[in-house]
């Protein structure tokens, strides 16, 4: 595993994420209140962009089905999602948001 650098923390605009496309892996990062969460981008209920969605008070919600996710936990709220979204760490290095993938 190793750190990678996604965007300047200024360039983020909260709950507006940027995606992350590393090998297989499509990861949404997140501006929250609290700080910048990185979650798997793909819906866990069916093939859907997540980045897509709607996001407001920490959650975001699926464009297909309206599946809801945690953006801190990954935790699915809602049906039909049932499985959780793989998370990621993330942090900020001289002004960089980077997540460990």
């Amino acid at each position: 595993m190793a750190w990678h650098d996604v965007a300047p923390e200024d360039a983020f605009e909260p709950d507006v994420p940027k995606v992350v496309q590393l090998g297989e892996d499509r990861v949404a990062v997140f501006r929250l209140a609290d700080g910048f969460y990185a979650i798997s981008d793909i819906c866990t209920h069916e093939y859907a962009l997540l980045s897509d969605g709607f996001c407001e008070d920490g959650k975001v919600e699926c464009p297909l089905h309206q599946a809801c996710f945690d953006i801190r936990s990954g935790k699915a709220l809602d049906e039909p999602a049932e499985i959780d979204l793989a998370t990621y760490p993330t942090r900020v290095e001289s002004g960089m948001v980077q997540i460990l993938l």
